[in-house]
């Protein structure tokens, strides 16, 4: 995705707080409309379940503005894949392909207080920076250091991806 055309400058907090609340919400919301039995079945033909995909999107999320904009360490940034590093040279599985997965023992309760301490971290992270800055060297990023709206952007943008396919399972589901 190309780098966006400068902004004003001003902080992030609000515009992208609210659009990016919102995408939360209904990827959580989609979620929840399924019984904890549907929340683990597959509908897909790239076999995902609606709790993989909750799982993805809080370390999406986590590794775009914590590990990438800030910097900071997180523990198993890949933990919602079954690889190391899902593009890298590690994969994982019968295919040799990585994909999504969650515990056994995790629910989607454990999932959404999970994404909701994300989500407040993320808040503080756009409350207190501008939409200009770039990112840490010291973390994901270490060759190109996207800016924070470009992140802001991207984030929301698979958030919306997502959204839209967890609307379909929901709507095939029993």
């Amino acid at each position: 995705m190309p780098e966006p055309p400068p902004s004003s400058g001003l902080a992030a907090g609000p515009l992208w707080s609210g659009f990016l609340d919102h995408a939360r919400a209904e990827i959580v919301a989609g979620v929840m409309a399924l019984d904890p039995e549907a929340r683990r079945r597959t509908l897909v033909p790239s076999g995902w379940t609606p709790l993989e995909l909750l799982s993805h999107c809080l370390h999406m999320e986590q590794r775009w503005f914590v590990w990438g904009f800030l910097g900071e360490h997180v523990d198993d940034p890949w933990g919602d894949w079954t690889a190391d590093e899902p593009w890298g040279d590690d994969t994982a599985g019968d295919t040799g392909e990585a994909r999504w997965q969650v515990d056994e023992g995790v629910n989607a309760e454990d999932l959404v207080e999970r994404l909701e301490a994300i989500a407040v971290r993320t808040r503080s992270v756009l409350h207190d920076h501008q939409v200009s800055e770039v990112a840490s060297s010291e973390g994901r990023f270490t060759e190109s250091h996207p800016t924070l709206e470009w992140i802001c952007m991207h984030v929301l943008a698979e958030y919306a991806r997502h959204a839209g396919h967890l609307d379909i399972v929901v709507e095939l589901s029993p």
